[in-house]
């Protein structure tokens, strides 16, 4: 396999964090924040409370390490992964609901909110409807220019968001697999996860060096990747980042927070 020829290629690594829930402990968040560059901020309404999005917020500042806001349907029942039907009108709302809630906490360790990332079906659902990928583009657009917008690589986020413009953070999934037309395994299937750290960084090091999606069934997506997204939200997460990230380091990569990538500076 060739890889592309570099001198010092930027990579960030992501996370999605403060997810306290019934579904999922937030225990190793302080770990996490030890080893990826951007946090991925849940604001109360998949998962989430005032004192979670204060820890890692405190945290992250400590670490260098750059804050966005997770938002996702009002669903902590199913921790935001059922899909809702609602209108561009609401979309807005929750949209800008979460950002604010979580710029207001920022503000109070003296940080700023550099970054917006959707969550679970909101993302999933946002990646196949132009029309809904459009709505959102517009409305993080609105809420400041400066904001850089963490969406899927190939999805229709990307397309719609580079219609306006926007700075724009394409990212890959280190522990899941992908189907054949670029999107996500679906969870319902025994293959969507990778559990096993070995393989994990050794599928996120050909993505990345590539700058292509490797799929399933073999099949490789040319695409852009300016991040890596490690779930918070299973048992080998935290062995999984620590190898990612070391893998990434030993091959010359750099790793740096969002908001610090050479490709935003001149914007």
């Amino acid at each position: 396999m060739l890889y592309l020829q570099f001198m010092t290629i930027e990579i960030n690594i992501n996370c999605d964090l403060g997810e306290k829930s019934k579904y999922h402990s937030n225990k190793h968040d302080p770990d996490l924040l030890e080893i990826v560059n951007s946090a991925n901020v849940a604001c109360g309404f998949h998962a989430g409370d005032d004192e979670s999005m204060n820890q890692v917020i405190k945290i992250s500042k400590k670490n260098n390490v750059s804050i966005g806001a997770h938002p996702s349907f009002n669903d902590p029942e199913n921790f935001g992964r059922k899909r809702m039907n609602l209108s561009s009108g609401e979309i807005r709302k929750l949209i800008i609901n979460q950002y604010e809630i979580l710029q207001k906490i920022a503000s109070k360790h003296g940080q700023v909110v550099t970054h917006i990332k959707p969550h679970g079906a909101l993302n999933n659902m946002a990646c196949e409807d132009i029309e809904l990928s459009t709505t959102l583009a517009k409305v993080i657009n609105e809420i400041g220019k400066d904001l850089i917008y963490l969406v899927p690589t190939g999805s229709k986020m990307e397309k719609a968001a580079k219609k306006l413009d926007m700075k724009i953070a394409c990212e890959i999934f280190a522990d899941r697999n992908y189907e054949d037309d670029g999107n996500l395994v679906s969870r319902k299937k025994s293959h969507a996860l990778i559990t096993d750290p070995e393989q994990a960084k050794k599928h996120v090091l050909s993505m990345v060096k590539n700058q292509a999606l490797n799929c399933h069934s073999g099949k490789q997506i040319p695409c852009e990747i300016d991040s890596v997204c490690i779930h918070g939200d299973n048992e080998s997460s935290l062995a999984t980042a620590k190898s990612i990230r070391n893998n990434l380091q030993d091959n010359g990569l750099k790793l740096v927070a969002l908001n610090k990538m050479e490709k935003f500076k001149n914007d």
